[in-house]
């Protein structure tokens, strides 16, 4: 459905070029079995509909023969091109680098596992031609996904939208068609700790969801364990929301009332019953839970202080090793 910024009366201002490229964004680490589960994917579902393609893999580091796969692909393949990064920077960082290096009218960034269908891609077309800037895909079952993933996916969008003042399409990822002007700005956004799903929604623009049906993976086996979910979620919070720090004020200040009026009641009650022996236990359990949230509280400060520490040394979110097919110059070093 539309975005609650857009309705498709007000959608088409701006023409579309005809014909145009439509670049496909494809970040891999060692998925030399996908690979080429994927391509023939592409020609099944794609081949038919006239679309103009570039298929651009970044490979983000992998020590499999992923790297060769993908060259072996281009050196026979004039749509598919290749991109590697000297290490593994993370997929944000290797998404980051293909939109810097995508040549399309339109980008689409993509898994290779297939779990994003490429048939909804000429449903993102349309739209996108009808002008809206970026048609982006809601999940609508993701019974393929294991409950509790599923279950703190779903809490995630809740909790990163009651909190941030940039709200995320509830069960959407990073699949979604971005027309050129929107790549450009996403470009330019400095941050070296990227949370992408989150870029693409502060950059606003004409936006509508198309809905589908999550598959299972096609090959391989997926690299985002339990831990990295959650750092990628304390990312995303931080990333766009200051409430984790703002919180410990109230909190503080809660804690202090609290301790005011039960200092108040031991003087009221020492004054009406006289002095009585303190209890250590209930000492015991103020002094250890002052000391939690003080702890607690540094933690949260910290996240903040080490992603102002990444931002200052102000480092290339990647470095690239090589380009292939080579350019024009027969350079493939970057």
């Amino acid at each position: 459905m539309p975005s609650p910024q857009e309705s498709p009366s007000t959608a088409a201002r701006l023409p579309r070029p005809d014909p145009f490229l439509l670049s496909l964004v494809v970040p891999v680490l060692n998925e030399e079995e996908a690979i080429p589960v994927f391509l023939a994917a592409v020609d099944q579902l794609l081949g038919g509909t006239g679309l103009d393609l570039e298929i651009l893999f970044v490979d983000d580091g992998s020590t499999d023969a992923t790297r060769a796969v993908i060259a072996a692909h281009a050196a026979r393949d004039p749509r598919i091109r290749g991109l590697s990064l000297s290490r593994n920077f993370g997929k944000e960082a290797a998404l980051s680098a293909g939109l810097d290096h995508a040549r399309g009218d339109a980008v689409v960034p993509i898994d290779v596992d297939l779990q994003d269908p490429l048939e909804l891609i000429p449903q993102f077309v349309a739209r996108w031609r009808e002008g809206y800037d970026v048609v982006y895909g809601v999940r609508a079952d993701r019974s393929t996904d294991h409950p509790l993933k599923r279950l703190s996916a779903s809490l995630f969008y809740r909790v990163f939208n009651a909190v941030a003042d940039t709200r995320i399409p509830m069960d959407t990822g990073d699949f979604r068609l971005m027309d050129r002007r929107v790549v450009a700005v996403v470009r330019q956004l400095p941050e070296r700790e990227r949370f992408m799903k989150g870029l693409f929604a502060w950059v606003g623009f004409r936006s509508i969801g198309v809905t589908f049906e999550r598959a299972a993976r096609s090959a391989g086996t997926t690299k985002w364990k339990p831990f990295r979910l959650w750092r990628f979620a304390v990312q995303g919070l931080t990333s766009f929301s200051t409430l984790p720090l703002q919180v410990w004020v109230y909190l503080g200040a809660v804690i202090a009332l609290s301790a005011f009026l039960y200092g108040s009641f031991i003087v009221l009650r020492t004054l009406v019953l006289g002095i009585d022996l303190p209890g250590y236990p209930s000492l015991m359990v103020v002094v250890l839970f002052l000391g939690g949230v003080q702890l607690l509280s540094l933690g949260v400060i910290g996240e903040y202080l080490g992603r102002l520490y990444t931002e200052v040394k102000a480092r290339p979110l990647y470095v690239v090793d090589e380009l292939f097919p080579p350019d024009r110059t027969g350079r493939q070093d970057i």
